[in-house]
């Protein structure tokens, strides 16, 4: 405790502290009972803290990250905030979570993983978040809610409301490049943003001389041309005037602030791995900044209490805690259900009365008007059809407004419904994801564009650990689609032709969707962005304007996690998706002797076993054919199901079809001999030998 550390070393008396902060603190135009009200709010998370070391010590918590020390930057910017605004807080946020007033006995649930706790006992500490309370949940991967401020704000100004967003980074996460992407289209796109570095001096145990070199963190914001301000994060009443000034600021003006905090962490990283190395001088100079003496000293100076008050409201407050922990330790079973699991981990499609488009197949569209339509225009229609549906939809990505996208498939779409729905992006692919997810904390939906899907790898963790996971941290949906140009063909070498699909469909909480057809384009695009989970939409470039085919002309699903039965045999069932249709189909063509069952998956995630199960009975010889290198890639999964599930079915050992072990290479010829299509004669001849 902070308190302790000052009894423990040469600490002035009350009198003397006074004298220190009659300089140190002042009003700010605060009357008595409003500075007694921030000294509430900031000595409950403080009284909170002291509780909660007690019961880590008693082995009743696992693990506390501890915000001793620094609890003025968190209460004072709380409540310099608008109740309904938008906050992301850190692991050392406790006073976020007080001061908007969350129920104390369900946070001690939370803190202990029970069921009955903010994320059900599947997250701990601060991991999870609050839509009634407008706090977003933090990830462990430091940086990451940065741009989901960028989203939420950019929600407002779509809506016309005069809103900011808020959110918090510590000095060691000022390095990861989240927060250099996250100001930077904050500052482009003139968002309502307040970027709070908590300057505390140290990351886990790396020093903030070890961290950078600029003089303070707020230098870094000069780069991108947004405004900074360094504040005292030790004085509430600085913080909270500091804040409410930026607020107002960035309202004004249209533009993010930068807010460098300096404070220090009077404890370790976390309860369990406190550093011994911090120099006992550090902590004897910071203890006597502690925010809640100087305020105590401050206010019995000022005569806005006296001792015996500020004794009193900590003995009420302790109470509280006792009466809340009271609650919370109240012996529970903990009910496991599978089923809950599993389900919780999408959200739900809504089933109200909402007109929706037709679930359709071909055949069920029959006789309605259709056009013969290129795969990539297929596309184009699905995304202006929603647009007209959805006025809460918005396309991001590079290049996709006026130029129409390195493919042109947004060509006039922004001409069409303007640049605030179809906006161009700086070249921020981890930024773009997450403020998609901001967007969606506030009802809008998103379709982002990596311009190859190679690139997705700078987005990579706002997909599977930010957009995947958090309907099933806290309920949140994340309705954005990622629009994937994928696959070879083209010679565009080994950065621009990857098959990469294999690498979302491992990850609970994603849908993976990939369409062979003009028919199924549209409708699967459509069905993803009516969908309240996140897609992955994966487009092969080979086929934009390679093929067409009939698409009608109104709006309708195709509905995902449904494989589609493309051509029926009897020899041989081949399990493919994409191009891979198209090469089966071909091959079918060219060797009309053989007899081919060909199974489209559509959807990668989830897979429509059942569908698989009927084509693997149909033939008893199964050849997976798929585009992307052998090993991880998605025929392994489908075969081990089937070896697990229709062993008895089989007449020979299920096969697969891939593409070389090597990067796609540049030339055409390589490039053909790398593909699965080349191949795949080789693989039907030795499945039929069998």
């Amino acid at each position: 405790m902070v308190g302790t550390i000052i009894s423990s070393i040469n600490t002035p008396n009350l009198v003397a502290i006074i004298k220190l902060v009659a300089m140190y603190l002042n009003r700010l135009g605060f009357y008595d009972q409003e500075l007694i009200d921030i000294y509430k709010h900031l000595l409950l998370p403080r009284l909170i803290e002291e509780k909660m070391l007690v019961l880590y010590k008693q082995g009743k918590v696992s693990k506390w990250f501890s915000g001793l020390g620094q609890e003025a930057i968190s209460v004072g910017a709380t409540l310099a905030m608008e109740p309904d605004e938008w906050i992301m807080p850190q692991h050392r946020n406790l006073g976020v979570f007080t001061t908007r007033h969350l129920p104390l006995h369900k946070l001690f649930i939370q803190w202990q993983g029970g069921k009955d706790g903010y994320s059900k006992g599947r997250e701990r500490s601060f991991h999870f978040g609050s839509p009634d309370y407008h706090i977003c949940g933090m990830i462990s991967h430091l940086g990451a809610t940065l741009s989901v401020a960028d989203g939420v704000a950019l929600a407002h100004q779509l809506k016309k409301q005069n809103k900011a967003s808020l959110t918090f980074i510590g000095d060691g996460g000022t390095s990861e490049g989240d927060f250099h992407e996250a100001l930077n289209v904050a500052a482009v796109w003139g968002l309502p943003v307040i970027f709070a570095i908590e300057n505390n001096g140290y990351a886990l145990s790396t020093t903030i001389k070890e961290q950078y070199r600029c003089e303070d963190l707020i230098d870094k914001a000069k780069g991108y041309g947004v405004e900074s301000a360094y504040v005292d994060g030790n004085n509430v009443i600085q913080v909270y005037d500091a804040i409410k000034g930026v607020r107002e600021a960035c309202l004004r003006d249209g533009k993010p602030y930068l807010v460098e905090f300096k404070t220090f962490r009077m404890g370790g990283h976390e309860e369990s791995s406190i550093d011994k190395n911090i120099p006992k001088e550090l902590l004897e100079a910071w203890a006597l900044k502690d925010p809640i003496t100087n305020l105590e000293a401050f206010l019995v100076k000022e005569q806005a209490l006296t001792e015996s008050q500020i004794a009193q409201i900590r003995k009420e407050i302790k109470n509280y805690i006792d009466s809340e922990w009271a609650i919370a330790d109240k012996p529970k079973g903990f009910v496991y259900s599978v089923s809950e699991e599993v389900n919780d981990v999408y959200a739900e499609k809504h089933s109200g009365k909402e007109d929706w488009p037709i679930i359709a197949s071909e055949t069920q569209l029959a006789g309605k008007p259709t056009t013969q339509t290129r795969f990539i225009d297929a596309i184009k229609q699905g995304l202006q059809q929603s647009l007209k549906k959805h006025p809460n939809l918005v396309l991001m990505g590079q290049d996709i407004g006026a130029y129409g996208g390195v493919f042109k498939v947004t060509e006039g779409l922004q001409a069409e419904f303007g640049k605030e729905r179809v906006r161009d992006t700086p070249l921020c692919e981890s930024a773009i994801v997450g403020a998609a997810l901001g967007l969606s904390l506030e009802g809008y939906k998103s379709v982002v564009e990596m311009q190859f899907a190679d690139f997705v790898s700078e987005g990579f963790s706002q997909i599977v650990n930010n957009l995947a996971k958090i309907h099933y941290r806290w309920g949140q949906k994340a309705e954005v689609v990622i629009r994937m140009p994928t696959g070879a063909g083209l010679g565009a070498g080994p950065f621009h032709s990857q098959s990469n699909e294999a690498w979302f469909t491992h990850v609970p909480g994603l849908k993976v969707v990939y369409p062979s057809s003009s028919f199924d384009a549209k409708g699967l695009l459509i069905a993803a962005i009516n969908d309240p989970n996140p897609v992955l939409f994966f487009e092969h470039k080979a086929l934009y304007r390679s093929i067409s085919g009939n698409v009608p002309n109104e709006y309708y699903e195709v509905e995902i996690g449904k494989a589609n039965l493309v051509n029926k045999g009897d020899d041989i069932t081949i399990i493919t998706y994409g191009a891979g249709v198209h090469w089966a189909l071909e091959y079918q063509k060219l060797h009309p002797e053989t007899s081919l069952n060909i199974l489209d998956l559509r959807t990668l995630l989830p897979l429509d076993y059942t569908s698989i199960s009927y084509a693997v009975e149909k033939t008893g010889r199964v050849l997976i054919l798929h585009e992307d290198t052998l090993t991880g890639g998605i025929g392994g999964e489908i075969a081990a199901w089937i070896g697990e599930h229709c062993f008895a079915m089989l007449d020979a050992p299920v096969l697969r079809c891939a593409s070389l072990e090597t990067p796609v290479p540049f030339n055409s010829e390589l490039e053909k001999q790398f593909l699965a299509k080349s191949r795949l004669h080789e693989s039907i001849t030795k499945l039929l030998s069998f």
